[in-house]
């Protein structure tokens, strides 16, 4: 068996980024940037007001207060998307627009709040510095040069950043397609009464809802009943339409699990098989060719723990991101925890956190059996209790992987 650091560094080792594509601009919000973007043009093209006012010449305004306003003619209005048919001189303003560009001759934008007008002139109420409330052409962007470089994230404000400098669309690693299959004959679905024997599948939900989060496109097939024909019919049919597939159950060695026989007839390779971990030993990685396969365990709790602690990273490094895992902090763990017979795996433990006189504290979920799945819907992180530690007495420090929060490192 390997242990969890080198079961997650076979997987990365063994994943690569998808190929770029280019995509509509309104399509790759979270997604990575596989090319550098660079400026079509000035942002903003030209010179501007920053407020709804009046263009001005600042030497003009040197002597105004409240007290002794400086009174200026106004020539014209220009809102946004016109200009001015004329330039600002000496004794004179024009009423400007927020956005509107600047008139020729105008080096200061007063903002209307500190004016009066009375009938065709405007009274300046405050003395203002050469150049207030002037965006000035390229203060954003200037033309040619790269605004955002490859690897980036597009967030909101990314995705703004590109279209301002004129990219419609955009070079991206895409969304990886991730197969689910859950394959069990005792399975119904959740809308159903179980009869005797069966259970809800409560892995389909839960497995899609942690894809879904890692911006994925989930590929859902229909629950697989435990024969050699079902299985590997839908392994067929996922193989073709996803990037990675993520099998739930049939990976053990009862007489009803066929994921790594069919996989092996498949011509599949077989990475590893088991990890020293506690839950989710039973846990598999094969490839095939440019595919993926990641045999996760039955158990529910098993099959979250390590969709967390390894498909997630798998799945970001394929889709062009640098940060793959969760911040990490030491916390005070609240309660002894002891592995008992099962020391020699590494632990992850649900916990609640809470931070008291600015310590971070950690407090166990519960029981913590692979089939207690309300352990991981009360945790806010997982504490990693390493492989030659058998017991954690309560007020010792554990590392915590903080679960709700995005990835920093």
């Amino acid at each position: 068996m390997l242990n969890i650091e080198e079961a997650l560094q076979a997987i990365l080792d063994h994943a690569t980024p998808l190929i770029p594509i280019t995509m509509p601009l309104d399509k790759a919000a979270g997604l990575v940037l596989a090319e550098d973007v660079i400026a079509h043009g000035n942002v903003p093209p030209f010179a501007n007001s920053a407020m709804d006012g009046f263009a001005v010449l600042a030497a003009d305004i040197q002597q105004a207060s409240e007290a002794a306003p400086v009174r200026l003619r106004i020539l014209e209005d220009v809102p946004a998307g016109s200009i001015a048919t004329q330039p600002v001189r000496p004794g004179t303003a024009i009423r400007i627009m927020t956005g509107a560009p600047l008139p020729d001759g105008a080096d200061t934008v007063v903002h209307v709040e500190v004016t009066r007008a009375e009938g065709d002139d405007v009274l300046i109420l405050l003395a203002l510095k050469n150049g207030t409330n002037v965006r000035s052409a390229g203060e954003d962007m200037m033309d040619g040069t790269v605004v955002l470089t490859a690897g980036t994230v597009l967030r909101p404000g990314e995705v703004g950043v590109c279209a301002a400098a004129g990219h419609a669309t955009v070079t991206v690693h895409p969304r990886a397609r991730v197969a689910i299959l859950t394959t069990g004959s005792e399975l119904v679905d959740a809308a159903e009464v179980p009869e005797p024997g069966q259970i809800r599948d409560a892995n389909a939900h839960s497995l899609r809802a942690q894809v879904a989060a890692m911006g994925t496109e989930p590929v859902v097939f229909a629950r697989v009943p435990d024969t050699h024909a079902a299985v590997r019919s839908v392994l067929q049919q996922a193989l073709i339409q996803a990037d990675i597939v993520l099998t739930n159950g049939g990976i053990s060695v009862g007489d009803y699990d066929f994921v790594k026989e069919v996989l092996q007839e498949m011509g599949a390779g077989l990475i590893f098989w088991r990890v020293k971990q506690k839950p989710g030993k039973p846990m598999a990685f094969w490839t095939l060719g440019s595919k993926r396969i990641v045999g996760l365990p039955g158990n529910p709790v098993s099959c979250m723990v390590c969709t967390e602690e390894y498909v997630r990273p798998l799945v970001r490094h394929m889709m062009g991101h640098t940060l793959l895992y969760r911040p990490v902090r030491t916390a005070v763990l609240d309660e002894q925890y002891a592995k008992g017979s099962d020391a020699g795996r590494t632990h992850f433990v649900r916990v609640r956190l809470q931070e008291r006189d600015g310590v971070l504290h950690a407090t166990p979920t519960g029981p913590q059996g692979s089939g207690i799945l309300t352990s991981m819907a009360l945790a806010a992180g997982i504490a990693v209790i390493a492989e030659d530690t058998p017991l954690v007495e309560a007020g010792q420090t554990v590392h915590v992987q903080l679960t709700d929060l995005p990835e920093d490192h």
